[in-house]
């Protein structure tokens, strides 16, 4: 599956997959590449244990191999896409760097400047909300400690008021008892 995604990649330049794999398809990748750049003959069998189709193999080694000659790596780049209907999965897009794709340019994604600046001010609604609503609870509980202080004194009052009468009432009927059975 890998050698096929590989494969589309270099040929197509760009391809669409998931995140894990768009990972694993981009480092393989990447190594082939920097196999076209050294050139020779060892170098191009190690290419083609990978790579599906000579002519995608002959590309490599002329036409991209020529392309990203003076880059030290970094041939590819995977850009998020957002999550599949299907599955939930996350999906991505991976593609070669350079700004072209089959010698057109490429435009980069355009991000729209409304939507960016309603989610920064989405976000920072949220945050101060967030801020409100701690501070909230910060004065709810100091509230709700103090009165829950004086609910406890209140009820241990109580309760050695009852305890104090329990005493009382239970003296009472030993006193009886006794004047009893004298």
């Amino acid at each position: 599956m890998y050698r096929n995604m590989v494969t589309s990649l270099l040929e197509l330049e760009r391809i669409e997959t998931t995140d894990a794999k768009a990972k694993e398809v981009r480092r393989i990748a990447e190594r082939m590449i920097t196999l076209g750049k050294r050139g020779g003959l060892h170098a191009r069998r190690r290419a083609l244990r990978v790579i599906r189709s000579r002519e995608v193999a002959s590309k490599v080694f002329e036409e991209l191999a020529d392309r990203y000659r003076e880059r030290p790596g970094g041939y590819t780049r995977v850009l998020k896409l957002g999550v599949r209907k299907g599955d939930a999965a996350a999906v991505s897009i991976v593609e070669l760097v350079d700004g072209t794709v089959g010698g057109t340019p490429v435009k980069e994604p355009a991000v729209d400047k409304k939507k960016a600046e309603t989610k920064k001010a989405v976000s920072k609604k949220k945050s101060e909300s967030k801020k409100k609503a701690s501070a909230a609870k910060a004065t709810s509980k100091k509230t709700e400690s103090k009165k829950s202080s004086a609910a406890k004194t209140a009820s241990r009052k109580k309760t050695t008021k009852k305890a104090a009468a329990a005493k009382a009432a239970s003296k009472k009927k030993a006193a009886k008892k006794t004047t009893k059975k004298k």
